[in-house]
């Protein structure tokens, strides 16, 4: 099937209120463009470099999602067209965020990213850090930023009960930190689930989820 019939099937399967992230990590500008013609105008990049090209290649009205690991010493390079950063796992990645955004004259989209897999490899912060997080004064100062939601990757495993609990636990996390309400925090957005466990978040309450290789097919890691 082509890029434009994944699209359409996937879509077929979203509920209304599900935002799709087309994953185009590793993928050519010709690939986007396919998922672009056929109405996708929001895509997610894991490298800040490798979005950056493709953004100066493609069209203006798309919505970039960094949806990989963020060094602060890269955040620059993103923030003058960035629309939602999705692993937010640090305050010191918040106030660079927040630094960068204000040179552009700017208040970037921000989800906290929340360890809710079992792996080490996973980054993220604990739900009792995030909400000390969201009420510190420190926080609270920056204009320049907005948490709109959370964010969480499930461990790699075919065990989906485990995976069902993982999901069921940053729901369950964006409920305890959703009274939260300050100029810079509203959150609304729970980003969980991928190509093979996209339905099954949904199910357990996901809002946005990030789906690549059941549009553009497997990737190939050079």
């Amino acid at each position: 099937m082509s890029i434009k019939d994944n699209l359409k099937q996937i879509k077929l399967t979203l509920p209304e209120n599900v935002t799709l992230v087309a994953v185009s990590k590793t993928k050519p500008v010709s690939d986007l463009m396919e998922a672009y013609n056929a109405g996708q105008r929001i895509f997610g990049e894991n490298k800040i470099q490798e979005m950056t090209e493709k953004y100066e290649q493609m069209p203006k009205d798309i919505e970039w999602h960094m949806i990989g690991h963020v060094q602060s010493n890269k955040v620059k390079y993103m923030a003058e067209f960035v629309s939602l950063i999705h692993g937010v796992d640090s305050f010191k990645l918040l106030k660079e965020i927040n630094k960068q955004a204000q040179k552009h004259d700017r208040v970037i989209d921000c989800l906290l990213q929340i360890k809710i897999a079992d792996e080490d490899s996973k980054f993220g912060m604990s739900a009792e850090d995030a909400s000390t997080l969201l009420q510190s004064d420190e926080f609270s100062e920056l204009q320049h930023i907005k948490i709109v939601g959370v964010m969480g990757m499930a461990t790699f495993t075919d065990d989906l009960k485990q995976v069902e609990n993982e999901f069921k636990l940053l729901k369950s996390t964006f409920n305890a930190l959703k009274p939260v309400q300050t100029t810079n925090c509203r959150l609304q957005t729970i980003s969980m689930g991928m190509s093979g466990d996209y339905q099954l978040a949904i199910e357990c309450g996901s809002t946005m989820v990030r789906v690549g290789s059941s549009i553009f097919g497997a990737r190939n890691y050079q």
